[in-house]
C-alpha cells in the first residue's frame, strides 16, 4: 500500500496534486490511502522522552491514525505546501511526532520507499528545500528516498499554484516532474522486499 500525506489545511492545491497522484499510481495496480491533515488534531511533539519509556507517544490525538497508515505502507509519499520557503507546520508535526515510532521499533520504516511534492505560490517559493526536508525526514527513518532524476525533476515533484486550484491545474512543467517522480517511485516500489531491510 502507498500512503500519501498532504500536509495542507486547505483543500486546493495540494490536495489536488497528490490525488492526481494516487490516482496515476493506481493506474499502474498500486493500492493508495489519502491522508489529509484538513480538519485534524495532530499537536506538535513535547520531546518529553515518554515514548522512550513506554513506547508509545503520550499525546492521543489523530496522530494515532497515521502510524497505523505509516507502519502498514510500502510506500509514503509526503505532499508540502511551502510555508516560508519550507514544509507546513502540520507536516514538521507529523515527521516530529514519527518519533514514537522508532522509539516503539527502530526499524518500523526501514526500507520502505518515500517520495517529496512540493507545491508553492511562487515558482521559486522553496519547494526545493521543502523536499529536502522531507528527504532528510526519510533518510533520518530508514525509509529509501526517491527524486524524479536528473533533467527536471532532481529533488522530486515541484509545482507552481500561482495560490490557487486553476493555476497549478496549468503547471505543465509542474506535473511534468510530478510524473518524472512518479515513474521512479513506480519501479522502486515494484523491486520492493521488505525482509531485505530487516535489521539483522
Amino acid at each position: 500500500m502507498i500512503v500519501g500525506i498532504c500536509g495542507s489545511p486547505r483543500k486546493k492545491a495540494t490536495d489536488h496534486v497528490l490525488k492526481e497522484a494516487l490516482t496515476i499510481l493506481e493506474d499502474k495496480g498500486f493500492e493508495t490511502t489519502f491522508y489529509g491533515v484538513r480538519g485534524k488534531n495532530i499537536g506538535p511533539c513535547k520531546h518529553c522522552d515518554y515514548c522512550l519509556r513506554k513506547k508509545e507517544c503520550f499525546l492521543k490525538d489523530d496522530m494515532t491514525e497515521v502510524y497505523e497508515l505509516l507502519n502498514n505502507a510500502q510506500g509514503i509519499i509526503i505532499a508540502s505546501p511551502m510555508y516560508n520557503g519550507g514544509v507546513s507546520g502540520q507536516i514538521k508535526c507529523i515527521m516530529d511526532r514519527c518519533r514514537a515510532l522508532g522509539a516503539a521499533d527502530y526499524d518500523s520504516l526501514r526500507g520502505k520507499i518515500g517520495m517529496g511534492i512540493a507545491v508553492g505560490g511562487d515558482r521559486s517559493g522553496g519547494q526545493e528545500m521543502a523536499l529536502l526536508q522531507i528527504h532528510t525526514y526519510y533518510i533520518l527513518s530508514g525509509v529509501i528516498p526517491v527524486s524524479g532524476g536528473s533533467f527536471g525533476a532532481n529533488l522530486g515533484a515541484c509545482l507552481w499554484s500561482k495560490d490557487s486550484l486553476d493555476g497549478v491545474k496549468e503547471d505543465e512543467e509542474g506535473f511534468r516532474t510530478l510524473r518524472k517522480t512518479l515513474n521512479m517511485f513506480g519501479r522502486y516500489l515494484e523491486n520492493y522486499n521488505p525482509e531485505t531491510h530487516k535489521k539483522p
